[in-house]
């Protein structure tokens, strides 16, 4: 399980994260944002316990964006699956995303909410990931929003699931992370690449 606990001047996050269905407890004074961190770990299969308080809207959702993927990148798996993809329609929206945890951090939009582009931004980079959402149709905000989070939290779930070995034509990229499997691989290749 990871742990972040992110205090500034704007907010204060206290975080802990792991891989697996497992309890979602989410205290958070925005109540959509709390609705979208709660989705997102319950589609991608994370067990999260989450409090956060801010000063502004925009500095909480960032906030929380950055202390989510940085927590979850402590936990992705040297030998994850790594790539994931989901086309998700919640009425009259459909939203597909596609997603590399293979540690190169990168994100592709837009949404209709700068606010929520945003907050999958902040996500994407502080995970080192690649992330791109493609909203193929919709007039719902609230809809293409949440059909995003759910399609972002589907792909997830597929790219964290443990595989055969490290996904990549280029071999395995040391990224400095101490682990457990260091100790079985001395030439520290456990990495992702």
């Amino acid at each position: 399980m990871s742990r972040v606990e992110r205090k500034t001047k704007e907010t204060t996050i206290d975080l802990a994260l792991q891989i697996g269905d497992g309890p979602i407890e989410v205290k958070i004074g925005d109540t959509f944002l709390g609705h979208m961190v709660t989705t997102l770990a319950r589609y991608a299969g994370l067990g999260v316990k989450l409090e956060a308080s801010g000063d502004l809207r925009h500095h909480l959702v960032e906030d929380v964006g950055i202390a989510l993927g940085l927590a979850l990148k402590e936990e992705v798996p040297a030998q994850a699956e790594r790539f994931g993809a989901a086309l998700v329609p919640m009425d009259e929206a459909l939203v597909q995303a596609a997603i590399d945890v293979g540690g190169r951090a990168y994100y592709a939009g837009p949404i209709p909410s700068r606010l929520y582009q945003h907050f999958l931004h902040s996500f994407a980079m502080s995970l080192g990931a690649t992330l791109h959402v493609r909203v193929i149709r919709g007039e719902d905000r609230h809809h293409v929003v949440e059909a995003a989070i759910k399609a972002t939290g589907l792909a997830l779930r597929q790219a964290l699931r443990r595989g055969e070995g490290v996904f990549s034509t280029k071999g395995a990229v040391s990224l400095g992370r101490p682990s457990a499997d260091a100790a079985s691989d001395p030439a520290g290749r456990g990495g992702r690449a």
